[in-house]
């Protein structure tokens, strides 16, 4: 037996993605990249997963996690999809730049599929070079393990693999690998792409699939296929709208909301040109190729709305023979998410401002704080974790937040509002403070942190990956030696826009 299938066999490999028809994806072998070296490794997922512990430091580990070898038993696979790109539809996408190695099953029997991105060309890089940029990845790799700690629904990254390989963007950068970790990366456009070139006859197999996988009560309480996709979807957009309201409650916007980057399992997928809030700006734009502020973070809500209704457009002939019916039944689906979603973020307002009772008047509190925010351009992080230290007695002193806001006749009328909702449902200060604590981080991944661990990555010092790592793994724990992590960014650096180049 090969020696790196020896190794490779401490996992249980179960593969189920290779027991579909071949039309879903395409077997390409990865392309070597030259001096490999394992930058950061995320231990804590490694162990997760089922990982041996000295995985980090093996180097047949690094040979498959930077694409250089591959397991004997599978080739790896680029799967093909369409996608709607703001908002016109490409009828050809795919992994331009991503393989999946395999799925594994851990000690819990949860499934995790391990992909590689940038691991060079496969049918569906067009006119791409298949590869991603240490600039790219490592902002990958912090993002999506920031919002893990965050508890937002994410993929999550294993490894991150550099080389000096150059690759050519606005200028010449080295290459870089990263190992994604999710269930699933099927997304919206895999299905749009067999609706849309009138495959509808492989959209069942590919949904049969995901729910036996990953919605396995389904095919027990619904023994009709229909009935069986139409709770499926369902399922989907709730969601999908659930992730929606919690990337806007801790200051998260995505900036490419493409359907293609849409997950089939409500995770956040993709970090490419993405930001959170310093300043906030309801209308803020974290991508600068996103012109016309289609996903600004005020449109995010709307765009995730947008984008069901696209799926449920592509899986209209799994809901019903009749296309009438199967319209019906699809807009009865659709009528969830504005529900779904405005009891998940109205939730989750309240919790991050203490509220432990629903009570008249929760929105509109909210929003007068969010319109004050918006106005000064203050720090939104910050200003919600600064209001723990709000006291319910009205002659208390001002909570020392006030110092960061611009427009104080406002905030002081709010902050008596505030106050005055507090002790209508008799909060307790200690008690309240614990609670927002937990819930309003003390750390993001601000752009002016992850630019600066660019930097250093890029002349060799990546001390300040693990750093990050550490402090974003559990962002609502105040550690006092790590208070430049929390600061507001330095003059210059605030609401940085991200390109789509990577």
């Amino acid at each position: 037996m090969d020696a790196f299938t020896t190794c490779a066999s401490s996992l249980d490999w179960v593969d189920t993605f290779w027991q579909l028809p071949a039309d879903y994806a395409a077997q390409i072998e990865p392309e070597p990249l030259s001096s490999p070296r394992m930058l950061h490794f995320n231990r804590p997922l490694a162990g997760h997963i089922g990982l041996p512990a000295d995985a980090a430091d093996d180097a047949r580990w690094l040979s498959l996690l930077s694409g250089n070898t591959r397991r004997l038993e599978r080739t790896p696979l680029a799967t093909v999809y369409a996608g709607h790109q703001f908002g016109h539809f490409v009828p050809q996408l795919g992994d331009g730049r991503a393989l999946l190695l395999g799925q594994v099953r851990n000690a819990e029997g949860e499934l995790f599929e391990l992909q590689l991105k940038g691991a060079g060309k496969t049918p569906f890089s067009r006119f791409a070079d298949g590869r991603a940029v240490l600039r790219s990845s490592l902002r990958e790799y912090l993002c999506s393990e920031a919002m893990h700690g965050l508890g937002v629904p994410t993929t999550r990254a294993l490894s991150l693999v550099g080389s000096p390989d150059p690759v050519q963007r606005e200028t010449v950068e080295t290459a870089a690998v990263v190992c994604r970790v999710a269930p699933s990366f099927v997304r919206f456009g895999h299905f749009e792409f067999f609706y849309y070139h009138q495959r509808h006859a492989l959209l069942a197999p590919l949904a049969d699939h995901i729910i036996a996988h990953h919605f396995p009560s389904l095919p027990e309480a619904h023994a009709e296929p229909s009935a069986r996709y139409a709770a499926w979807l369902g399922e989907v957009i709730e969601r999908t709208a659930r992730m929606v309201a919690q990337w806007q409650t801790v200051g998260f916007c995505h900036g490419v909301m493409n359907t293609d980057n849409f997950s089939i399992l409500g995770l956040t997928i993709d970090y490419g040109p993405f930001g959170f809030l310093d300043g906030f700006r309801s209308g803020h734009i974290c991508n600068h190729s996103d012109e016309a502020g289609r996903y600004a973070y005020e449109q995010q809500p709307r765009i995730g709305y947008w984008n069901c209704s696209k799926l449920l457009q592509a899986t209209l002939p799994l809901l019903h023979d009749t296309p009438e019916t199967a319209v019906e039944i699809a807009q009865a689906l659709l009528a969830r998410y504005p529900s779904v979603y405005a009891g998940t973020v109205l939730a989750a307002w309240r919790a991050k401002l203490g509220l432990a009772q629903a009570l008249e008047g929760d929105r509109e509190l909210v929003n007068g704080l969010l319109n004050i925010l918006d106005r000064g351009g203050n720090d939104f992080t910050r200003c919600f974790r600064g209001l723990s230290q709000v006291r319910i007695d009205s002659h208390a002193p001002p909570p020392p937040v006030r110092d960061e806001i611009t427009d104080l006749d406002a905030f002081d009328a709010w902050l008596g509002d505030y106050r005055a909702r507090l002790r209508r449902e008799n909060s307790a200060d200690a008690e309240r403070a614990a609670r927002m604590n937990e819930v309003n981080p003390c750390y993001v991944l601000r752009n002016h942190l992850a630019q600066n661990a660019i930097g250093l990555a890029e002349h060799g010092e990546y001390t300040q990956i693990d750093t990050l790592m550490r402090l974003l793994a559990d962002p609502f724990v105040e550690r006092p030696d790590a208070g430049h992590y929390a600061a507001a960014p330095p003059p210059g650096a605030a609401q940085v826009e991200i390109s789509c180049s990577s």
